[in-house]
């Protein structure tokens, strides 16, 4: 069994780069110059943005189905950048040198497993969440902030 995770989309935030200091505050947004690497890990890239990059640090619903586990959080997205296509099974770089919650989900969007791990070792806590078919997606989180990092599907 295999798996793939999925960045977020760059069109849905692209914009916001345009937008005033005012403008993102209605947004629940803000603009940062980024002061420390690693540490700002853009969810559309999945790779830190680098020292003296700009990034918007925006309020973003990762769990948007009304269940009791309906969540969000703040998270970083770089500007002009493509969305991350990381290989099947591939962990992207910026997973490895953290701890990782890993999430898993049913169909109703009801979290039924959930892990802390190390990133060096993110490969086996997907697979073994995954081995239980009841396991639809699970969702990748910054285990120290909570932040949302990405979507993990099964690959059949």
């Amino acid at each position: 069994m295999s798996f793939q995770i999925v960045a977020l989309s760059e069109g849905n935030f692209q914009h916001l780069f345009s937008m005033s200091d005012e403008e993102l505050k209605v947004q629940n947004a803000r603009r940062e110059i980024v002061d420390e690497f690693p540490g700002t890990p853009c969810r559309v890239s999945l790779e830190d943005a680098k020292v003296g990059e700009e990034v918007i640090l925006v309020h973003y619903e990762h769990q948007p189905e009304d269940t009791p586990y309906k969540a969000s959080h703040a998270i970083f997205i770089r500007k002009g950048i493509a969305e991350a296509v990381p290989q099947t099974g591939e962990v992207p770089t910026l997973f490895r040198h953290r701890l990782m919650s890993v999430r898993a989900f049913d169909s109703q969007h009801n979290m039924i497993n959930a892990d802390a791990v190390e990133g060096e070792i993110l490969e086996t806590a997907i697979e073994k969440l995954f081995s239980n078919l009841s396991v639809d997606y699970i969702h990748l989180h910054y285990a120290m902030p909570g932040c949302y990092a990405a979507l993990v599907l099964r690959i059949s």
